[in-house]
C-alpha cells in the first residue's frame, strides 16, 4: 500500500482516469456496432450519421492517446468505404 500523501493522490487520480478511459473505449464500441447496424439496414442517411458520429469520437480518442493513430486511420478508411458502397 502506499506509504506517501501524494502516493495515495495518486492511486485515486489513476483511479478515476481509469473509469474515464473505459467509458470512452466503451463508447467507441457501441458507436462502432451501431454504424455496422447502419450499415446492414441500407440506409444511406442513417449510415452517414452514424459514421459522422463514429468518426468524431474515434478522433478525440485519438487526441488524448486513448487509440492508437493506425487504428483510427484504418478504422475510418473502413467507415468510409462500407458508406461508399451503400451510396452507389
Amino acid at each position: 500500500m502506499a506509504n506517501t500523501k501524494s502516493a495515495i493522490k495518486n492511486i485515486r487520480k489513476n483511479q478515476s482516469r481509469y473509469l474515464q478511459n473505459r467509458m470512452v473505449i466503451s463508447r467507441l464500441k457501441t458507436l462502432e456496432k451501431k454504424f455496422l447496424s447502419a450499415i446492414e439496414s441500407g440506409d444511406a442517411n442513417l449510415a452517414n450519421k452514424a459514421s459522422s458520429s463514429f468518426i468524431s469520437a474515434l478522433e478525440k480518442a485519438q487526441k488524448s492517446s486513448l487509440v492508437h493513430s493506425n487504428k483510427v486511420s484504418r478504422k475510418k478508411s473502413r467507415c468510409s468505404a462500407l458508406v461508399a458502397t451503400i451510396t452507389k
